[in-house]
């Protein structure tokens, strides 16, 4: 039989994820390339032979997407598939447009046959878009465990921005931890919170053994998702946080209307930021593709470390890099801050953007005035600095989940901007994880065979949907 011929369409994550999970041990597959985007310095390297296994001696190269009409020439390419997240319906079957003029089958691959099932219970956060709250909703969800006498690891989605043989499994349980494995920016923001907490967070490339390794210290399992991607492992709970600064985001990006169908509970985050009409729309949006979700309405309020620095200041404002970026997002907790204690005036850096942070500002021409923390490298890490230091304010507002200024030193002082969930009325998060923890036993009790943690009301029509692929994966 003719080998057939695979290219994936990835970013540095669930690429990867869905090679191991599908390709990998596959005699009859040879996938050709990966393709990358979004995340910059990905193209030029090659996914390594020792992750690759032994039909793969030579590693896998990784190209720009940009060379996918090439790819398919050169290689007599069978199939294109799809594995990133975080873009709009259009952008994903523009791709397919690009497959099928070259005659090639293109193909997004259901999440029955990536998940991984843990020993362990597990809860998932997810989100519709990037920079929805995942990260602090996963805090919140982190901290009720813990009050219950849980035992926990966060496994976070992969950022495998450097080595990715040394990247296969990497153990994050104290801050230096960090720094051993040269973590980026990017990498430092998801990761630092959780270990100032004192939960020890799991990440890197190879997933099935980060879940065997991970499970054999935890009562319970955190997913700690990245963009809008399906999560990797098969979770008993899922939560999935929505965004009502982007009412209808919801239901148009892929894959975030796959995680909010699956939802059994949805946050309906920044209810004390977003116009009412537009929280209801995404109420009646949840309502209209997943009736039996419970959706819970939460704040994430910011603070300041010293808010009296930000009144009648200059200030430039720096905010979470993929927020604005492929989030799309005009504005974070850092604005919201400015606004919020009487700044007088944000300033512009993009006259002052240089190398790698004036490329992003030509590609994403609507961030405005603020500064997207880019931190994928050690070069974008410099730029960000050059262009804090050339940029004349008053004060540097950080509104990132880290304290930037124990990574980049600039010239200037700075304040720093937090946010924390904060759930409004009832139903709350500490209800849900009550009932999950009631469930699911004592500690360190085996999964019952049910994967649902919470009993669903949907109509027989909507529980049919999905109950095939769950029986596949058991």
């Amino acid at each position: 039989m003719a080998e057939h011929r695979v290219v994936i369409l990835g970013a540095a994550g669930r690429d990867f994820h869905d090679f191991n999970t599908m390709f990998r041990d596959d005699p009859d597959t040879r996938v050709v390339a990966f393709t990358a985007t979004q995340i910059p310095d990905i193209a030029g390297r090659r996914y390594p032979p020792e992750l690759a296994g032994p039909l793969y001696p030579d590693g896998i190269p990784i190209v720009a997407e940009s060379e996918l009409p090439q790819l398919i020439h050169q290689h007599k390419i069978d199939e294109v598939v799809f594995a990133y997240s975080d873009v709009p319906y259009n952008y994903v079957m523009a791709r397919s447009a690009i497959a099928m003029e070259h005659n090639c089958d293109f193909r997004l691959i259901g999440s029955a046959k990536t998940m991984l099932r843990s020993k362990k219970p597990v809860i998932s956060i997810c989100a519709v878009r990037t920079g929805c709250g995942k990260s602090q909703t996963t805090r919140r969800v982190a901290e009720l465990l813990k009050a219950a006498g849980k035992k926990l690891v966060a496994v976070r989605h992969p950022m495998p921005y450097g080595d990715l043989a040394l990247q296969k499994v990497q153990r994050f349980a104290r801050k230096p931890d960090l720094i051993r494995h040269h973590c980026t920016i990017e990498e430092i923001e998801e990761y630092e919170p959780h270990l100032a907490r004192g939960t020890i967070v799991y990440a890197g490339v190879d997933y099935e053994a980060i879940l065997r390794q991970a499970e054999q210290e935890a009562d319970v399992v955190l997913w700690d998702g990245g963009n809008n991607d399906l999560p990797f492992f098969d979770a008993d709970l899922e939560i999935v946080v929505t965004d009502p600064l982007r009412a209808g985001n919801e239901l148009c990006y892929f894959p975030g209307e796959a995680n909010l169908r699956r939802a059994d509970v949805v946050v309906i985050n920044k209810v004390d930021t977003a116009p009412a009409e537009a929280i209801e729309t995404v109420r009646a949006n949840i309502r209209s593709v997943n009736p039996d979700a419970i959706i819970i309405d939460a704040a994430s309020p910011v603070t300041v470390s010293n808010p009296k620095a930000v009144f009648d200041r200059r200030v430039l404002v720096v905010e979470d890099g993929p927020t604005l970026t492929h989030g799309e997002m005009k504005f974070g907790a850092g604005i919201i801050a400015a606004m919020h204690y009487g700044a007088r005036e944000l300033v512009d850096p993009r006259p002052c953007a240089v190398g790698t942070i004036a490329e992003t500002f030509n590609r994403y021409p609507e961030i405005g005035k603020l500064l997207p923390a880019m931190g994928y490298g050690e070069q974008q890490m410099q730029d960000l600095k050059e262009t804090i230091d050339a940029t004349d304010c008053d004060l540097v507002i950080v509104g990132t989940p880290i304290d930037l200024t124990r990574y980049i030193t600039f010239n200037k002082p700075s304040v720093r901007v937090g946010y924390e969930l904060q759930e409004i009325g009832r139903p709350t998060l500490e209800d849900v994880i009550r009932d999950f923890l009631r469930r699911h036993g004592r500690r360190g009790a085996k999964r019952p065979a049910a994967k649902k943690a919470i009993a669903k009301r949907a109509p027989a029509k909507n529980k049919t949907a999905r109950k095939p692929a769950q029986k596949a994966k058991k």
